[in-house]
This record gives C-alpha cells, sequence and structure tokens, in this order.
C-alpha cells in the first residue's frame, strides 16, 4: 500500500494499522518518501513501519512549494537524506529503493537518468 495524496492514512499509526488489521505476509507498505513530506518526516514513518516496508520510493519535494510542481529531483528537495538512511539501517531494511521522477524532462529525458544514478549513488553512499 503506498502513501499517497488521497486523505487516507496520513499517519505511519493509521498506516501500520491498516496493515496489521489483514494479518496477512502479502499485505505491506510502500514508502514513497517525497509523498510523506506535505505533512511528515520519512525517516519517522520508516521507522514506525518498520518491518512492514516492502519497497520505498526514492522521491524528492520541495515543502515550500506545496503542489504537484513541488516534484524536483533528488537532492533538490527537502527529504533529508542522510536521516533517512540512518532510519533504513536502522530498522534493518534491505528491499528495493526505486527512483520515481516526476515531472519528465521535456527534452532530453536520458540526462535525467544519469543524474537520478549520480544522485542515488551519492544518496547510497556508492560515490
Amino acid at each position: 500500500i503506498e502513501n499517497v495524496w488521497n486523505r487516507f492514512l496520513l499517519s505511519p499509526t493509521e498506516m501500520a494499522g491498516f496493515i496489521d488489521g489483514f494479518d496477512s505476509p502479502f499485505v505491506g507498505s510502500y514508502l514513497d518518501v517525497a509523498n510523506v513530506l506535505p505533512f511528515g518526516y520519512p525517516e519517522q514513518w520508516l521507522r514506525i513501519l518498520g518491518e512492514r516496508v516492502v519497497g520505498i520510493h526514492f522521491k524528492d519535494f520541495r515543502r515550500a512549494v506545496g503542489t504537484a510542481e513541488g516534484f524536483v529531483d533528488l537532492l533538490e528537495g527537502d527529504v533529508n537524506w542522510p536521516e533517512l538512511m540512518a532510519a533504513i539501517e536502522a530498522v534493518g531494511y534491505q528491499g528495493p529503493v526505486v527512483a520515481e521522477m516526476i515531472p519528465l524532462y521535456k527534452h532530453y529525458p536520458e540526462v535525467r537518468v544519469a543524474n537520478t544514478s549520480r544522485a542515488m549513488d551519492a544518496i547510497l553512499g556508492r560515490d
């Protein structure tokens, strides 16, 4: 279950309770870190959801914009990447992290791929 801007499951405790209500290993959280930013902190969500997290979207967002136009390239927004990575380590998350980049570049979209790859390498400590 991904946290999206639909006014449903607005806190990590709500999401944890919802997931736990299924009592199934097949229901978990796909945490989109940028989608949390308008009303919370992704590192807190991750620490609270813990083992319920089965996937993570790496995406960035500027809180001051506050609308869909606030989505920006990785490392250009307000995600506290060092804190998020500390939370990933603290909960022992070993699952996938996937870049979700919006909006698309109007021209030369391959540049976004290269920029995203470099940013993810930096975030994941691969440089």
